[in-house]
């Protein structure tokens, strides 16, 4: 079963907050892509482990600034706390500069969508406008296309794919950036106007395979996305089997999808089990968690678990339509 291999590098964090930070500064990209993708550490002046460890580690030391500016997200949606990272992040790391974030796009009072996020870089004065995602999938042996379609991997609710979200990015949320009324909400904003923009596309997140069956990576796959495994309800027995003895999870509750939790925050396959079969007769949605499996003679190793109901997807979204020639 896939590793979770940012575990020991976010290990040496103890507050939550900065271990997601530690997470999304390390995290891979779900996608491979013809455009620039999430800002390296490098880039962000945070290059180098005592760049970075002197940077988490002030934050670690002195949270109450960063749990001010998270607030009220913490509460809501994933994708809201998410976003709220990426904001602290740009103004607080050592070569950015958040310039602007969830700039509204409007023509004649008509909302046509906003930019998650502008910055700017200490070595290139040109403004970036950087969109974000965290996205994770659970891939279907059958469905629409081929096998490495990204249409047969979907959200956990059921509602979204990345194929959807690709080309939700590719064809509005990224060009929108270029439409002359972004370019003068822009400059409204940054006080001059903007000749020139660079783009980049930050989606992380984890790409779960099924238990029961063999599925190569979607399309485009990034060879270093997270992995995971999602199974049925009615599998549950035969992955709790496979599994060493001492194994140790955590159930994992929205926003918390990120790092995963501290050794002391574990509990016992059966203690587990028992929630999960409560949650499941009552025909439950699918459950995250996190497992850590003893190794012999070596560190632990972290994987992630979807579970779902025996009936799961309930409901499948259909294909994005294809572009008009």
């Amino acid at each position: 079963m896939p590793p979770d291999g940012l575990h020991d590098i976010i290990d040496r964090w103890q507050h939550p907050l900065v271990r997601d930070l530690a997470w999304l500064l390390q995290a891979p990209d779900l996608l491979t892509l013809n455009r620039p993708g999430r800002p390296e550490p490098a880039q962000l002046g945070l290059g180098g482990d005592d760049a970075l460890a002197d940077y988490l580690g002030h934050l670690e030391a002195r949270p109450e600034e960063f749990e001010h500016f998270i607030g009220d997200t913490l509460k809501g949606r994933m994708g809201h706390y998410h976003e709220r990272l990426w904001q602290f992040l740009l103004d607080t790391a050592p070569a950015t500069r958040l310039l602007a974030h969830n700039l509204p796009v409007i023509r004649e009072r008509r909302t046509l969508g906003e930019l998650d996020l502008a910055y700017a870089e200490a070595q290139d004065p040109t403004p970036v406008h950087l969109e974000v995602a965290i996205k994770y999938y659970l891939g279907l042996p059958e469905g629409p296309g081929d096998d490495a379609d990204q249409a047969r991997w979907i959200g956990p609710g059921g509602l979204d794919s990345l194929a959807i979200k690709r080309a939700h990015l590719e064809r509005h949320q990224l060009p929108l950036a270029h439409s002359p009324t972004a370019r003068q909400a822009l400059a409204e904003r940054l006080g001059g106007p903007v000749p020139h923009l660079r783009q980049r596309l930050a989606m992380p997140g984890v790409l779960f395979y099924p238990f029961h069956a063999s599925l190569p990576p979607p399309r485009d796959a990034a060879p270093d996305h997270h992995r995971g495994k999602w199974l049925y309800w009615r599998d549950w027995s035969r992955l709790h089997d496979a599994l060493p003895e001492g194994t140790r999870g955590a159930w994992l509750c929205k926003p918390h999808w990120l790092a995963l939790p501290l050794p002391e925050h574990l509990t016992s396959l059966p203690v587990l089990e028992h929630c999960l079969r409560l949650h499941f007769a009552g025909g439950g949605a699918p459950v995250q968690l996190g497992l850590c499996l003893p190794g012999k003679g070596a560190p632990a190793e972290w994987c992630r678990i979807f579970v779902v109901d025996d009936d799961w997807p309930r409901q499948m979204p259909l294909p994005p339509a294809a572009e008009a020639p």
